[in-house]
């Protein structure tokens, strides 16, 4: 019986060195080897189970049946997923606002937009006029990821947020004599602008929060200062300097 618990003792570290290594060579590589614990473990414990050692293998039985628990709990290495946030940095490239968001869960308004500037040919004020730039809400003019637009304002009171496609958010705080019923006209800075960029389009825009009588220049501020949406801000000033 000594020779036989010495052969036994043996067997078992080579099992355990064995186990070792192949943890070792799971966690770097990520290889799994249940055959391998299924035949080199599982015998040794089903013979333990029915009694076949004396009670000096034990020990050795029992740390067996540790390792063989290690590889159930063993954790896998977890791939980090791009995500949208200013706060970290982005990898791999930022997607327009068109696919970056689910906008079917906003009301859906069917408009006619135009595009129109602070010139003279949309307002009739020209530069060092008082109100050159300063929509009916007292807003200074803005084309930014969250631009100032005019509105119908029974149909859009002031304050409201659309998301216009191929424009980006409109923020209504203007409103126009022709602007009635379901239209609405977005700011640009120039009048080419509005030619190359926009001219007349009949679009789907989402309601993204309904205005409540009022906008401030603050509002709009923080419209697009806000850190989880710098990264698109980024975009577009990118966009634009093109």
């Amino acid at each position: 019986m000594p020779t036989l618990s010495r052969w036994l003792r043996r067997i078992v570290m080579t099992v355990l060195f064995v186990a070792a290594f192949l943890t070792t060579f799971q966690a770097l590589t990520g290889i799994k080897w249940t055959g391998i614990k299924a035949e080199a473990a599982g015998f040794l414990l089903e013979e333990a189970n029915y009694g076949g050692y004396s009670s000096d293998d034990l020990p050795y039985i029992h740390a067996l049946k540790e390792v063989n628990l290690s590889y159930k709990t063993l954790n896998q290495e977890k791939r980090e997923e791009t995500k949208i946030s200013s706060s970290t940095s982005i990898q791999g490239k930022v997607p327009p606002l068109e696919e970056a968001f689910d906008w079917e869960k906003y009301p859906k308004v069917k408009v006619v937009a135009t595009g129109y500037t602070a010139g003279y040919e949309s307002t009739g004020k020209r530069p060092g006029d008082p109100d050159f730039g300063i929509t009916y809400s007292g807003v200074k003019v803005k084309r930014d990821l969250y631009s100032t637009i005019a509105a119908d304002l029974n149909v859009f009171p002031l304050g409201t947020i659309l998301f216009i496609p191929e424009y980006g958010y409109g923020v209504v705080a203007d409103k126009g004599g022709a602007i009635k019923g379901n239209k609405i006209d977005l700011y640009f800075e120039t009048v080419k602008d509005v030619y190359e960029q926009w001219g007349k389009k009949t679009v789907d825009v989402y309601v993204v929060k309904m205005g409540n009588g009022k906008v401030t220049n603050r509002d709009l501020k923080n419209l697009n200062e806000d850190e989880g949406m710098q990264v698109f801000r980024e975009r577009y000033v990118q966009s634009v300097k093109k």
